[in-house]
């Protein structure tokens, strides 16, 4: 028996330690819990608790792993592979009490967000998403509370409704991160970055949300459409006239793909920049090119970028 039961000593553990049964992590992530047991048998991927009587229990932290698992492997990385991307990010962040501290908080604005948007409420959805703000860094706003949420109803949309509900929130956060990113714009900026969607199946949210990433008081960013031809770019970046130009990217490279960024980057005035998690896997095919790998985490890009531009950061 692998569902929770009514044992005693589990609901004790269950209340206790805010663990979750491997129902509740189904409900939430969408992935059936036959996926998450073949997920931790096969390659290691979520280590749950185990009850006394053998039940598995899940703590908040393993259910955003389930989510960033789920991602990955939606963007085309094997499940073998995203062992290393989730003990990478442990140990990113594992000596970040702050952080630690916050999950908590994190999950339940995203619980609240979820109602919203099943109620197709938009008041609602944004009086939350003012009060997000208020509580929390633009970075870890869209990073750590509103994105995860668009990921998982972007998931789950072959269930009855689901489809609706990503599309009315992808509406909603599309409107406000265009939003934000106009308000940064024309206030004497030292640099300009242009901000372009590698070719593949992008979303145009997580293209405005990466420029919205390297947007700040010293950076002015434009966000091109999606679709933007790679081959057309250096005649785009001559007429703006850019300090770096940076391709987006949460997938994998192909094969061909780094061949056509370094014959790109060789057409072009500006510095080419790769980031998203894509930079993250390319690290080791770009090594001794001329294109710097910003990175995939909110905060990083953006400190990356400006050692870059202030010439404290090779490529």
């Amino acid at each position: 028996m692998t569902d929770f039961s009514s044992d005693p000593r589990d609901a004790q553990a269950l209340h206790s330690e805010e663990l979750f049964p491997i129902r509740e992590v189904s409900r939430v992530t969408g992935i059936n819990p036959v996926t998450l047991r073949a997920w931790e048998r096969r390659y290691g991927l979520i280590q749950p608790t185990r009850t006394e009587s053998g039940h598995r229990l899940y703590s908040r932290a393993d259910i955003d792993d389930v989510r960033t698992a789920l991602m990955w492997i939606e963007r085309g990385v094997a499940v073998s592979k995203v062992g290393k991307i989730l003990a990478r990010s442990h140990g990113a962040h594992g000596d970040n009490p702050e952080q630690g501290g916050a999950r908590a908080e994190w999950l339940e604005w995203q619980v609240q967000i979820r109602r919203a948007v099943a109620a197709f409420d938009e008041p609602q959805l944004e009086r939350i998403y003012g009060q997000v703000f208020s509580s929390y860094p633009l970075v870890s706003a869209f990073q750590e509370v509103l994105m995860p949420v668009w990921q998982t109803l972007l998931g789950r949309q072959e269930g009855y409704g689901h489809t609706s509900e990503w599309l009315f929130l992808d509406s909603f956060l599309r409107a406000r991160a265009l939003q934000r990113l106009q308000l940064t714009r024309g206030h004497g900026h030292a640099w300009v970055v242009v901000v372009a969607a590698m070719p593949g199946p992008t979303r145009e949210l997580e293209v405005l949300v990466a420029g919205l990433m390297l947007a700040g008081p010293q950076v002015d960013v434009h966000v091109l459409a999606l679709g933007q031809p790679l081959n057309e770019l250096s005649l785009v970046c001559e007429k703006i006239q850019p300090q770096a130009l940076a391709l987006f990217s949460h997938r994998p490279l192909n094969s061909e793909q780094p061949r056509q960024l370094l014959k790109l980057g060789m057409t072009l005035e500006c510095p080419l920049m790769l980031m998203g998690e894509a930079s993250e896997l390319a690290q080791e095919a770009l090594i001794g090119t001329q294109i710097a790998c910003l990175g995939g985490e909110g905060r990083l890009m953006q400190r990356r970028l400006l050692q870059y531009l202030e010439g404290h950061l090779d490529t």
